[in-house]
């Protein structure tokens, strides 16, 4: 593929797995297994796919995590993001009449630090359920498509990442000779929309040699599939139908969301008590009974909007809901945001940090700080439902990463702007495209921080509804049952000036080139729309930072003081932030970073710090503190942590006995620099015996 050559070995370590495969790409090796309970799963209302991306510090020769713990714990964000690609790939291609859990897992077993696993996990995913007898509808595959002076670039490493333009990966399946897209993640620097359909152009020969190569692999020494229920009943069904009559389009087509759900699950309840009495005697109907709630509500939808172009809610396909953006509704915060879409709110409250409060990165893949951090709550109160509060799940954590990646190329650099900045986005109220709406609060709160972003960003999320590849509407702005019950979820996030983001996935096969553009060109539209609703509430960020923010003060001295403002222990460093109650983070090239809540504390702790790495002269003059007295002399501290000594000899124009006759510990007294020598050492006299 490209200039390197992938290899695949077939059930050659997971033997008890339905489907195995060992993916190997340059020094890079992913383990990836499906495996299907061996009994069904009563209907959960969803298909039970498992997806896991495991990391394995062992692959990349590193032996990572705290003092007492040395096994792998919680998955990383990076792992997190790359089993939703995954999940995101393959889920579509699974029948929904298979009720078998399924799991899937891809295990890093060598890293070569110069080829993502990501992409060769999904293709080993996808041959290992392509061999297996797992009933699925593949082979999929993805490439990772860069972008550096003009020319598209496959699978770039690492180092080739630094200077692209873009970031993207292509999954895509193989129709009528035809490669369609099923799954889109991307990050860009403010892109022009064109070079991102080139860019799937350019993918679309490289996935499918993946999928041929697959096929050929499936030929080879593929098992069986097992085989799926029929449960279609036709007559069944005309029957249920004939019986809610227009009672469930009714009820879809309700512009509030709490009258809609109330109207559906009444009419989902009349169903289940026709079904109870009619077909008690028939197990079989009474389950397939069951299912068709779900499945009358896609064709009620799919049917509608096709026909006459009205979605659920009384809105054209290429029309936005209501807007509303508001700043400063939280009184202490350093910045915040409220925006409203259609009865989908998002609370965005940006914090400033010192830079010591960088998050640590320390994975399998990647080392180091992080200093912008944005966070994605969905609490269980913004849909209406009471469930236990855990900890930030999958779904959380794309959705937070995916704001950022579109936020990170508009924040300003460290040395513009050297804060910590964290951003946490709660989602108050939810009908749908919530990912979206935190984007645009999170805009608002870090102007509203007095962050210099370039510009405001937002994002939308785009559906559709298809007949077939020449007939389909896409829809702007998707909420609930268009989100649930339609056939993309398609979320492109950007600027004016181009697009830093997107992530898609379908539930149909995929969608084409041509659909790819029409989708971005809306999309392009209803940005303009939304950084016109933001750009009214604050146009540009604010000139001060909030009197509750912290202050940075920036000093520059050479590397070779840094331990004179440490000092033996710390000692030095330690007593400037108990006396002045300021964080201090020190960089090795001599960059010094004060933050205080205090705007005279973190002066105070400046000037201790200039004077410590002060370059002091002869001829000048102190005031200073007799720190020490020794037979030959006196000892002054002259400045915090610089001491001269003042000899015996240099005390009086007369001849002094002892140096106790004119000084004490502790006296205050003026004194002059007459000489440094050559080890450094200060010598001084007493200024015409003034104390």
């Amino acid at each position: 593929m490209g200039d390197k050559e992938i290899t695949v070995e077939i059930n050659g370590l997971a033997d008890q797995a339905n489907g195995s495969a060992v993916v190997r790409y340059g020094d890079t090796m992913v383990l990836t297994t499906a495996v299907m309970a061996k009994k069904e799963k009563p209907d959960m209302g969803f298909f039970p796919l498992m997806v896991d991306y495991e990391e394995k510090y062992y692959a990349a020769g590193k032996i990572k995590g705290p003092r007492y713990i040395k096994r792998e714990t919680r998955p990383s964000d990076e792992a997190v993001c790359n089993a939703r690609q995954i999940d995101r790939s393959i889920r579509p291609l699974f029948d929904d009449r298979l009720k078998n859990e399924v799991q899937t897992i891809a295990t890093v077993l060598s890293w070569d630090a110069q080829n993502e696993p990501d992409i060769i996990s999904l293709f080993g995913i996808s041959t290992a359920l392509v061999v297996s007898d797992i009933p699925w509808q593949g082979p999929t595959a993805s490439v990772r498509v860069g972008y550096i002076n003009g020319n598209y670039v496959l699978n770039p490493t690492y180092e080739q990442r630094e200077a692209n333009e873009i970031d993207v990966v292509f999954a895509g399946v193989e129709r009528d000779g035809e490669i369609l897209a099923n799954m889109i993640e991307g990050s860009f620097n403010e892109i022009r929309e064109e070079v991102i359909l080139g860019a799937f152009a350019f993918a679309k020969p490289h996935i499918k040699q993946l999928l041929d190569f697959q096929n050929k692999i499936a030929g080879a020494c593929g098992k069986p599939k097992a085989k799926l229920p029929d449960n279609t009943n036709e007559k069944l069904e005309r029957e249920l139908r004939d019986f809610i009559g227009s009672d469930l389009k009714n009820a879809l087509y309700q512009p509030e969301k709490s009258a809609r759900g109330q109207a559906m699950e009444a009419v989902k309840s009349k169903l289940e008590e026709y079904a109870a009495e009619s077909y008690a005697d028939d197990a079989e109907k009474l389950k397939l009974a069951k299912k068709f709630y779900e499945k009358e509500i896609d064709r009620v939808l799919h049917e509608t909007v096709m026909e006459t172009g009205k979605r659920p809610d009384g809105r054209t396909p290429e029309q936005l809901r209501a807007l509303s953006a508001k700043v400063g509704v939280i009184p202490r915060a350093h910045g915040s945001g409220l925006f409203q879409r259609g009865e989908t709110k998002a609370l965005s409250v940006a914090t400033l940090g010192a830079p010591g409060d960088q998050q640590l990165l320390d994975g399998m893949e990647i080392t180091g700080k992080k200093r912008f951090l944005h966070h994605y709550n969905f609490p269980p109160y913004s849909c209406g439902e009471v469930r236990f509060l855990r900890a930030p799940g999958r779904r959380e954590i794309g959705h937070g990463m995916l704001a950022e990646k579109t936020l990170l190329p508009l924040i300003p650099s460290v040395e513009d702007f050297p804060y910590t900045i964290r951003v946490a986005s709660e989602i108050v109220s939810s009908n749908g495209s919530t990912s979206m709406a935190a984007l645009s609060a999170a805009s608002l709160a870090l102007m509203d921080a007095g962050v210099p972003i370039k510009s405001h960003a937002t994002g939308i999320s785009m559906g559709m509804i298809v007949k077939d590849k020449k007939n389909y509407k896409i829809l702007t702005d998707i909420q609930g049952p268009e989100d649930h019950h339609g056939d993309m979820d398609f979320k492109v996030a950007g600027t004016r000036n181009g697009v830093n983001a997107v992530q898609m996935d379908v539930k149909i096969d995929g969608i084409t080139e041509e659909m790819m553009a029409k989708v971005l060109e809306q999309a392009r539209i209803a940005r303009g729309q939304l950084l016109d609703t933001l750009e009214k509430a604050l146009p540009q960020p604010r000139p001060e930072l909030s009197p509750y923010a912290p202050r940075i003060i920036i000093i520059k001295i050479s590397p070779e003081k840094i331990r004179e403002v440490i000092g033996p222990g710390g000692k030095i460093i330690n007593e400037i932030i108990e006396q002045t109650g300021v964080l201090i983070d020190i960089e090795e090239d001599g960059t010094i970073f004060i933050t205080a809540e205090k705007p005279e504390a973190g002066q105070k702790a400046a000037e201790w710090i200039q004077n410590i790495t002060r370059e002091i002269k002869v001829g000048e003059t102190f005031q200073g503190k007799v720190k020490r007295i020794m037979n030959f002399g006196a000892f002054v501290e002259i400045l915090p942590g610089q001491e001269g000594m003042i000899h015996i000899s240099k005390l009086s124009d007369h001849r002094v006995n002892k140096v106790e006759d004119v000084v004490q510990i502790g006296d205050m007294v003026s004194v002059q620099v007459i000489e440094i020598d050559g080890q450094g050492r200060i010598n001084l006299s007493l200024k015409n015996g003034e104390k």
